[in-house]
């Protein structure tokens, strides 16, 4: 390697902390402190502005404790906590790095120090010349020929020769004359009294600190006694300021080359640090147009002439960009208190009927502007685009608009481009246009104070509000011109879940009904068994204590009970999280309690005290939101309240199921497609053994037993199927031998061997898991069966870590995103056969594989047949869909 071009390693956490110190207290508008991250990048870019390195690494402390406060636990005790403001600056710094394309490496429970120490041997080993930049001098005991240290605050060089000025010892002693020295910030405790001077003479004399101990009754007068009285300390002292030079890496030297930068994350980053200068660099490499492009013209429309011509604009154009102002995020209660549409790229307007503050202008009538728009937003024929427009043809039903033809969303465009990115309209912009938009804290404050949409003044209110049309619509024309570019990905986005949108606003606008009076019950059966837990707790323990504190838990599990430590927390101290709780619990008593009553209050405070609250008041019935977009593969997820996540194992959880009900007359039936991702793998490993148990109907994990054991089908026993179905579900997830055997609690070695049997049996799948991880390392994602792309930014990463988990998720992905295909299509089928029919059902819940039904209760044998026609036929497998059905008075029953 050229000497111009060394191997740089760069001390992540110095550049931390000389960063947040050396600069002012910068923020963003949102008051997000953005100087260390400011600072940090600035100085990797000079460096490698200036060096033009081919190999590099940016190495920061892992998060927690290291090796050394396990040798000596007051090792850097003193240090103050990182102050919020750094902290909450690191993930920022580590995700620019990331997208800079400069390798990033943390290691757990090893310092940066060490991991440096361990590459510049190895890459001294191996030929390069290495240039470490840093601000520590604990470093320059690495300093050799080939290792030079630089400090990016003054560009001063460490070569042997300038160590040896510096510090009065050579680098092959800088060891020993820390030893003695010690170091008040990491708390190694040295020899009392002895400072820098007296170190180098000491070492001029006896070169080392082996042999000062030697020597120790040498030592005269009161620092003699001090070196004597501190000897035992001193080989700790040595170990402690003894950078470690063997680490095991799953990076060498030759593996930490400079990638490519990710032009579109730099810029969703720079845009939402707000660095601006950087996000301008960029602006030349835009996936979409230049800011710069694009002359806007934005109208706040306050008289009826300039509407009409916005209405003609309207009725004439192909489609056009809509959205609502309104007065709510809640969608059942939000009023509309303006609109804005774009007809053309940086075109646009604003009208404002429903602005109430003190001296508003005078506006045209909510009567006139939503009348008038009523025919043009309720024509199928006529397009609209929106982002988000779900929400939108919600608000607008509040005002007795049924909004139709809708034609393009870009949030979901850019969901089915992409899914591992961010979809909201500011990120998109900055990703898609190069464009930083109006933030609505910058027209309506943030906070307690932040006001709603009718009290934003119209002079900020209408270029915010036209914007938004505008982008949305520019968004489109760029997105939608890549989706093209994908003819699969395009499928996706107009076969399912462009029609999936408005019948989840459906399904949503149904609503569940709620026994809030049950609930109410159950809530108070839940704290009358809540305080039994705790009184149990108290007499198990000893005393009185608050269950719900970590601190007091500890000091009565570790401190007075002496229970075994299973994990510690970042900070040094014992874990009480919920994991080790599970593993503690299955020895004693008291942790068992502590998860019990963990998991009752969980239950009342998210769903028996609050379903009830959550009951609008005009419809008597709960109303969730569900997200489209809610998770990568595909998955859909619900908010406000949380419906995925009702426990269904617990008789508690059963219970609150129980207080979903039907009106009078009715009855609720849940339909539920039965092992759908098992089926799944055996069509897309097309293993025969598997093909076959499911065409034979048998059950999956006794016939799995049978291979994996080799036994007849009817002499599976309990125990054997249990194992089964748990590697047959484990493997799905990417579960490893570790991970089986600890929920079968059998050693590593025997839940390896049920693994290599099953691969033994089912080669297919062993064959499809392989094919799979070597189409992702090539392509960079992985596809559902319908075309559906998941992107796995990290399944090249030089972090063992991370490339192991985007591997796990390469063999989920296509099973979990296809069944989140399937499920979507069905929805689509069983909503278009039910508009067709005369039966009286609603589509009332979407839970991961089960739609929930509230149905005539004479209706109930016509639409379970209709079900098991449509959502059996959603997709083509080579091994039949089958769906579950069940019905009762409540959730639960059916279920």
């Amino acid at each position: 390697m050229a000497k111009k071009a060394p191997l740089i390693l760069v001390d992540g956490s110095s550049y931390l902390f000389r960063a947040f110190h050396a600069l002012p207290p910068l923020t963003n508008s949102n008051g997000q402190p953005t100087g260390a991250i400011y600072g940090v990048i600035n100085m990797l870019k000079k460096l490698v502005d200036e060096y033009k390195p081919e190999y590099m690494a940016v190495v920061f402390d892992a998060k927690g404790k290291t090796f050394r406060s396990d040798l000596y636990k007051e090792y850097k005790a003193h240090r103050p906590p990182m102050p919020d403001d750094l902290r909450s600056q690191i993930e920022p710094i580590h995700q620019i790095v990331d997208a800079l394309g400069y390798p990033r490496i943390v290691v757990p429970k090893v310092e940066a120090d060490d991991v440096i120490g361990t590459l510049a041997r190895q890459a001294e080993a191996d030929g390069f010349d290495v240039l470490i930049s840093t601000g520590d001098k604990d470093l320059a005991q690495l300093v050799t020929d080939k290792i030079t240290l630089i400090n990016t605050m003054n560009n001063h060089l460490s070569t042997p020769a300038s160590v040896l000025e510096k510090f009065g010892v050579s680098t092959d002693q800088i060891i020993d004359y820390l030893a003695l020295i010690g170091d008040t910030a990491d708390n190694i405790p040295g020899i009392n009294k002895v400072g820098p001077k007296t170190a180098v003479k000491w070492l001029a004399q006896y070169e080392s600190v082996d042999n000062i101990i030697a020597h120790a009754d040498e030592f005269k007068g009161k620092v003699g006694e001090y070196l004597r009285e501190g000897l035992e300390q001193l080989p700790l002292s040595y170990q402690l300021a003894t950078i470690v030079c063997d680490v095991e890496l799953d990076e060498a030297p030759k593996d930490l080359q400079l990638q490519s930068a990710n032009t579109d994350d730099l810029k969703s980053l720079y845009s939402e640090f707000e660095l601006k200068s950087w996000l301008t660099e960029l602006g030349g490499e835009s996936t979409g147009a230049s800011e710069t492009a694009v002359e806007t013209d934005y109208q706040t429309v306050l008289t009826q002439k300039d509407f009409d011509n916005w209405l003609e604009q309207l009725k004439k154009a192909d489609m056009f960009a809509f959205d609502t102002e309104t007065t709510s995020l809640n969608y059942m209660q939000a009023r509309v208190v303006g609109v804005s549409f774009s007809v053309e790229s940086g075109k646009a307007a604003y009208v404002p009927f429903g602005h109430d503050y003190e001296d508003a202008p005078q506006q045209l009538s909510e009567d006139i502007v939503l009348g008038s728009l009523k025919p043009l937003l309720e024509d199928p024929s006529i397009n609209k685009l929106g982002q988000n427009l779900k929400y939108d043809a919600h608000v607008l039903q509040n005002h007795d608009i049924q909004m139709q033809g809708i034609s393009d969303d870009t949030l979901l465009e850019s969901f089915v481009l992409d899914s591992t990115k961010r979809h909201d309209m500011d990120s998109m912009a900055s990703r898609f246009l190069n464009h930083n938009t109006i933030h609505f804290e910058d027209i309506a404050g943030k906070g307690v104070k932040q006001l709603t949409f009718n009290q934003v003044e119209l002079d900020k209110a209408g270029p915010y509000a036209a914007e938004d049309a505008d982008i949305t619509l520019r968004l489109h024309q760029c997105i939608h011109a890549q989706l093209k570019d994908i003819p699969e990905l395009l499928n996706v986005y107009k076969d399912i879940e462009l029609p999936l949108m408005p019948i989840i606003q459906h399904i949503e606008r149904n609503g569940v009904k709620i026994d809030a009076g049950m609930l109410e019950t159950q809530s108070q059966q839940l704290s009358e068994r809540m305080t039994e837990i705790e009184q149990q707790a108290y007499d198990v323990a000893g005393e009185e204590f608050n269950l719900a504190s970590p601190k007091q838990i500890q000091t009565i599990f570790f401190e007075k009970m002496e229970l075994p430590v299973i994990r510690k927390t970042p900070k040094g101290q014992p874990s009480t999280a919920e994991d080790v709780l599970q593993e503690l619990a299955e020895d004693f008593e008291l942790p068992r309690l502590i998860l019990e009553h963990r998991g009752l209050s969980k239950l009342k405070s998210t769903y028996t005290d609050k379903l009830p609250k959550l009951i609008d008041e005009k419809t008597g019935r709960v109303h969730t939101s569900y997200h489209q977009t809610g998770a990568a593969t595909g998955r859909m997820s619900s908010s406000d309240p949380n419906l995925q996540n009702i426990p269904i194992r617990s008789e508690e959880g059963r219970r609150i199921r129980q207080a979903f009900v039907a009106d009078e007359g009715n009855c609720i039936l849940a339909a539920d497609y039965s092992q759908i991702e098992l089926r799944i793998m055996a069509h897309l490993s097309a293993d025969k053994s598997l093909l076959k148990a499911f065409k034979e109907g048998q059950d999956i994990h006794r016939a799995t037993a049978a291979e994996v054991f080799d036994v007849a089908l009817d002499e599976v026993e309990t125990e054997q199927r249990r194992a089964a179905k748990a590697i047959n579900f484990g493997l799905i997830y990417g579960m490893s031998a570790f991970g089986l055997a600890k929920q079968l609690n059998v050693t590593r070695y025997q839940a390896q061997d049920y693994i290599d049997l099953y691969f033994d049996r089912y080669p297919g799948v062993k064959d499809y898991m392989d094919n799979t991880r070597e189409q992702a390392h090539e392509t960079g994602y992985v596809e559902t069966l319908f075309g559906r792309r998941l992107y796995l930014p990290e399944i090249n990463s030089r972090n063992g870590m991370r490339r192991q988990y985007a591997e796990r998720t390469a063999i989920n992905a296509p099973m979990q995103g296809t069944a989140a295909d399937i499920i979507k299509r069905a929805m689509i089928n069983v909503y278009n056969r039910l508009q067709e029919t005369n039966i009286s059902a609603l589509i009332i819940m979407q839970v991961h594989d089960e739609l929930v039904f509230e149905v005539a209760k004479d209706q109930v044998e016509a639409l379970s047949t209709l079900l098991h026609e449509e959502m059996e036929s959603a997709a083509d497998l080579n091994v039949p869909l089958l769906v579950d059905i069940g019905v009762g008075i409540n959730w639960d029953e059916a279920h």
